[in-house]
């Protein structure tokens, strides 16, 4: 085999801000995120989504039919049993680990785009967080990316994807009506309420208030500003690259955020040129392997109908720049006119030309369900792997898994006073008339035939430096009980 440690003369006459190698190894990191995307989903798939789950595919796609396909655009309009949602979890998992290994990783990435696309549709609302909609965008921008010569249109956009998901989070934080992020309290409660805290999430509460201060101001100068250094050439972009990934890699050791932190990182890559990746690739033990992913072949010939190709590119290019705006006129808060939220309203469903908010306002206030079944004059309370609820236990590593249940119980404890979601009264159902089922989401053994279940609402804090335990927790809103009597729930 010819050496290949000094690739930067074979690719001198290349574009140094849209080579292939950036694109190569984009593609197996965006391969890998479908691994961890669909190997999280189809542990959970048929408690959550299955034939009597808390939100079946079944019943979803039989509520769409009278929209069409294009109004909610999956594969289970025509087989959506559990055997269907197994096989769709599986064959995701093959396309993205092909796609990390290299085999034919374009045709991989989109059927696990497409696979993905169907269980976004369908989903809900286990599958309604940014991150899912991010992870197709960014799965259907990867196929514009040829992996032997430069596309700098192919790259400039999934540049401007990396830019949109921070300067319209710091948008939105900047526009927040609470002014948490300009007074400077908001990171005094997030460490505290963030869905699901990480190991370090105490640790960072406990640091003094003025830190906390620095950090919230800090944050809105990092997502709008920052991001125009993307465009700022090669020092700016590798300012930014510093910045960001400092930030992601807080938000891995303080929370976790499912596979959100690594499509993000994923994205950073863009923020590099090849020349970069190659002096690293230099250093790397066992080159020969990294070179099969990272180095395109040689004599690649022409590619047909060059300006074909480049027409459609940047009519692409053009289409997706217009409909990203017009997506965050209207989800932002901007002054959408009847065109905008047109646009928007009938290319939402693909999820392909998002807009972002992350974290616009933070709660202040952390209240959890907590969940419990009465028999033979006891209750006994039903732990969550995952969720705070005994006061001695730390928050968990979890990431790159998403628990989606403890994260949509989140956002119910959030309206603890209003009636149950639909997936919350079907999970009561389930504790009365089949606990079998509902066991994997507790970590406590479930009894067999409770008479009564109930709901009870704690407003969980951290505790301060020298007291005992993790968490303190005192009632937050009236309890729930409910009565299990001839195969239903009642109250």
């Amino acid at each position: 085999m010819t050496e290949r440690t000094t690739p930067p003369a074979r690719f001198a006459a290349m574009s140094p801000d849209s080579g292939p190698v950036v694109a190569r190894l984009f593609h197996a990191a965006l391969g890998l995120v479908f691994v961890i995307a669909f190997a999280s989903l189809r542990v959970q798939l048929v408690p959550l989504l299955g034939t009597g789950g808390l939100a079946p595919v079944a019943e979803a796609v039989a509520q769409a039919r009278p929209g069409g396909w294009w109004a909610t655009p999956t594969l289970f309009w025509w087989w959506s049993g559990d055997a269907a949602l197994r096989g769709a979890t599986t064959l995701g998992i093959v396309a993205g680990a092909l796609a990390l290994a290299g085999v034919w990783p374009r045709v991989f990435l989109a059927i696990a785009t497409l696979l993905y696309l169907s269980f976004v549709s369908v989903g809900a609302p286990f599958l309604q967080f940014q991150w899912d909609s991010l992870l197709v965008e960014c799965g259907v921008l990867a196929l514009l990316l040829p992996r032997d010569r430069p596309s700098p249109t192919a790259h400039l956009l999934l540049l401007f994807a990396a830019f949109k998901l921070y300067f319209e989070s710091g948008l939105a934080k900047g526009w927040s009506p609470l002014g948490d992020w300009w007074d400077g309290s908001a990171m005094s409660y997030y460490y505290e309420t963030a869905p699901l805290p990480g190991p370090l999430a105490w640790y960072a509460h406990n640091l003094p208030g003025w830190w906390h201060a620095l950090e919230s101001r800090a944050t809105l100068v990092l997502e709008l500003v920052v991001p125009f250094l993307l465009f700022c050439g090669r020092r700016g972009r590798l300012v930014a690259l510093v910045v960001l990934t400092g930030f992601q890699l807080l938000n891995l050791a303080t929370a976790n955020y499912g596979f959100f932190v690594y499509l993000a990182l994923a994205l950073h890559l863009f923020m590099l040129r090849d020349a970069d990746l190659l002096r690293l690739y230099a250093r790397l033990p066992g080159r020969r392997a990294w070179g099969r992913v990272l180095l395109p072949r040689e004599g690649v010939p022409a590619p047909r109908w060059p300006r074909l190709r480049a027409w459609l590119l940047s009519g692409f290019a053009v289409v997706y720049l217009v409909l990203s705006l017009a997506t965050a006129r209207v989800e932002l808060g901007g002054r959408a006119g009847p065109w905008a939220a047109a646009l928007q309203r009938h290319t939402g469903q693909l999820h392909v030309f998002n807009a972002y908010h992350l974290f616009a306002q933070i709660t202040r206030v952390r209240v959890e369900p907590e969940f419990a079944a009465y028999e033979d004059g006891a209750w006994r309370v039903y732990d969550m792997h995952d969720k705070p609820g005994p006061l001695d236990r730390a928050p968990p590593l979890v990431a790159p898994h998403q628990p989606r249940l403890d994260f949509m119980l989140w956002f119910y404890g959030l309206g603890a006073r209003r009636a149950p979601p639909g997936y919350v009264r079907r999970l009561l159902r389930l504790l009365c008339e089949d606990p079998a089922r509902a066991q994997y989401f507790f970590a406590t053994p479930l009894l067999p035939r409770p008479s009564h279940v109930r709901v009870q609402y704690w407003r969980y804090t951290f505790t301060r430096p020298g007291e005992v335990g993790c968490w303190r927790r005192e009632p937050a809103a009236p309890e729930r009980v409910m009565t299990c009597t001839k195969g239903q729930v009642m109250r």
